[in-house]
């Protein structure tokens, strides 16, 4: 098969160099896998004209693959660890026995999933299923930490790391209901920083599509959304400082932006409903209002010790504060 070793870039010379010397006597060629294995005594096994035996293991997915997909089609994943031989043993079997290349057009091997910087398995105990997960975090989440990584990169689960994702997403809320607030305001027409703003969103767009464009970078895509935030709450703050009418066709761009590169990663498809209402419990809702006076109390009487340490208390039971020029406002995390 001419086309082995392209997959993984290796060489067939090379490979049958280092090859075992007790080669099975029953190959044609030292590098070549069985399509069926014969049965050993005590195995499942099924009639065929080489004898007993079962499929090999590179069969199976080709069998699969041309049941539900087609003799070729687009995308191929896998972990990185099934280049060779798995990858490249389906590929020289498919297109073997079609006679139709390529089987597949894009191949996407990711990374190994790691957790606390220690290799999951099951032997080491480590393992764990995302249901496990999302009984301590919510899937969207769960989806922004997944994607916040290169797809080829290893992905180190842990504690601290979604966390972490878990603020990075809740910005980007905090920025989207900003937007929110810039959309109710009367608009008026552009000035010559928002004209320059209205070019710069349409760099980050194009910026963030290229990251997509190229290989899937969702890592430096979301990275230009964080920059499309902080731009729409820098603007927002001259605005309200100022008292002016914000630009309406620049808050129209910065919704479309913002909401097409959500859609694409995935998250904030959803309008966030209002804080009081994510509670539920109104008695909640009352709760976290009276310690937000407080707080206000004690910053008014300079007590910013107990400011401080109330609003430090409301953050550990997911209660973020956010000090605008319209008060305080608050969401859940």
């Amino acid at each position: 098969f001419k086309y082995y070793g392209q997959l993984s870039g290796r060489n067939i010379e090379d490979m049958m160099a280092g090859a075992r010397v007790d080669v099975d006597d029953r190959k044609h060629n030292p590098m070549d896998f069985a399509l069926w294995k014969s049965a050993k005594p005590g195995e499942p096994a099924w009639e065929s004209p080489w004898g007993p035996g079962r499929p090999g293991w590179h069969i199976e997915c080709s069998t699969m693959s041309m049941k539900y997909l087609g003799e070729t089609f687009d995308f191929h994943g896998g972990g990185s660890d099934l280049i060779f031989p798995h990858h490249e043993n389906e590929i020289a079997q498919s297109e073997g026995c079609t006679g139709i290349h390529p089987f597949v057009h894009y191949w996407l091997h990711n990374g190994f999933i790691t957790v606390n910087e220690e290799k999951m398995s099951k032997s080491l105990g480590n393992f764990f299923m995302v249901i496990d997960i999302l009984e301590h975090y919510d899937p969207e989440t769960l989806r922004f930490f997944i994607v916040s990584t290169h797809y080829r990169s290893p992905l180190d689960f842990s504690d601290a790391r979604l966390t972490e994702a878990q603020k990075s997403l809740a910005r980007l809320r905090q920025a989207q209901e900003t937007l929110g607030e810039l959309s109710e305001m009367l608009s008026a027409g552009p000035t010559a920083e928002s004209l320059a703003l209205r070019e710069k969103v349409k760099e980050l767009r194009e910026a963030f599509m290229e990251a997509m464009r190229d290989d899937f970078n969702t890592a430096l895509a979301i990275s230009h959304m964080f920059a499309l935030a902080k731009e729409i709450n820098i603007y927002h703050k001259a605005v309200v400082d100022a008292g002016i009418k914000p630009d309406g066709k620049l808050v129209a761009m910065f919704n479309d932006v913002f909401a097409e590169t959500c859609s694409i990663i995935g998250v904030l498809e959803k309008i966030a409903a209002p804080a009081a209402e994510e509670a539920g419990d109104s008695k909640e809702a009352e709760l976290v209002e009276m310690l937000i006076a407080m707080r206000q109390d004690a910053r008014k009487n300079k007590n910013y010790a107990l400011a401080d340490e109330l609003r430090n208390k409301l953050n550990e039971i997911g209660i973020v504060l956010q000090d605008t020029p319209q008060g305080v406002k608050w969401s859940k995390q």
